[in-house]
């Protein structure tokens, strides 16, 4: 099948206001940024995104948070966004902050289709509040429920006209994990090749889980917070 779409404008038709994102990433190391500038460009608002981070203010996801078309962040830290770190200090946008495992384990339990498990990260601490707790082997755990998205958006070095990807080493982040958790996935790659170029030993996310593909553009792949002597 092939699933490929001429552009990231193309690739986000069916995104509305209010939905639920997922957006590959840590920082900007791997993240959509094609997709990030159309969805940008679009103009929908009141979207609840599930990333690791807002990056920083003027890039990526940070340009949907200095629009305001961001109404909830589910993520692991502020990061380097002070712009995150205002609205969050103000009231403007809800966040749900995650320890980073536990983050990474709630998306890769909704791609797996396991609603809810328990893990030991953030007993006695605020994340604890309104959760089941129980005690297993001795030490206590929480109930943490599964993330899933409307759509889901990746990033990847190689990939094939059926959707199968391949990750530029820590690139892959949660990327991967992401792209089996969203309704609908939408991959942008550097280079798109025929089906079977690729070898099928290397696959890090199979097509099955990628519904529409297409060859990104113009990649900055700025770095997040430099250190200069």
């Amino acid at each position: 099948m092939n699933k490929v779409v001429k552009n990231a404008e193309e690739a986000i038709q069916g995104v509305k206001s209010g939905m639920t994102l997922m957006l590959g990433g840590f920082g900007l190391c791997g993240i959509p940024e094609n997709s990030l500038k159309a969805l940008a460009a679009s103009g929908i608002k009141n979207l609840i995104c599930i990333s690791n981070n807002a990056g920083i203010d003027d890039f990526g996801l940070g340009v949907l948070l200095r629009d305001h078309q961001l109404k909830k962040m589910i993520a692991s830290y502020v990061g380097e966004n002070k712009e995150f770190e205002r609205q969050f200090l103000s009231g403007e946008l809800e966040v749900e902050l995650n320890p980073q495992g536990t983050l990474a384990e709630r998306i890769r339990a909704g791609g797996a289709g396991i609603p809810a498990f328990f893990v030991p990260a953030g007993y006695g601490t605020e994340v604890a509040e309104g959760k089941e707790v129980r005690e297993f082997n001795g030490k206590m755990h929480l109930l943490e429920t599964a993330l899933t998205a409307d759509f889901a958006f990746v990033k990847a070095k190689y990939g094939d006209y059926s959707g199968n990807l391949i990750y530029n080493n820590t690139a892959n982040n949660f990327n991967n994990m992401m792209a089996s958790a969203g309704k609908i996935t939408i991959a942008e790659v550097e280079e798109l090749v025929p089906t079977g170029e690729l070898d099928p030993n290397q696959i890090h996310t199979p097509g099955i889980f990628v519904q529409r593909i297409f060859q990104g553009t113009n990649y900055e792949k700025r770095i997040e917070f430099e250190t200069v002597s």
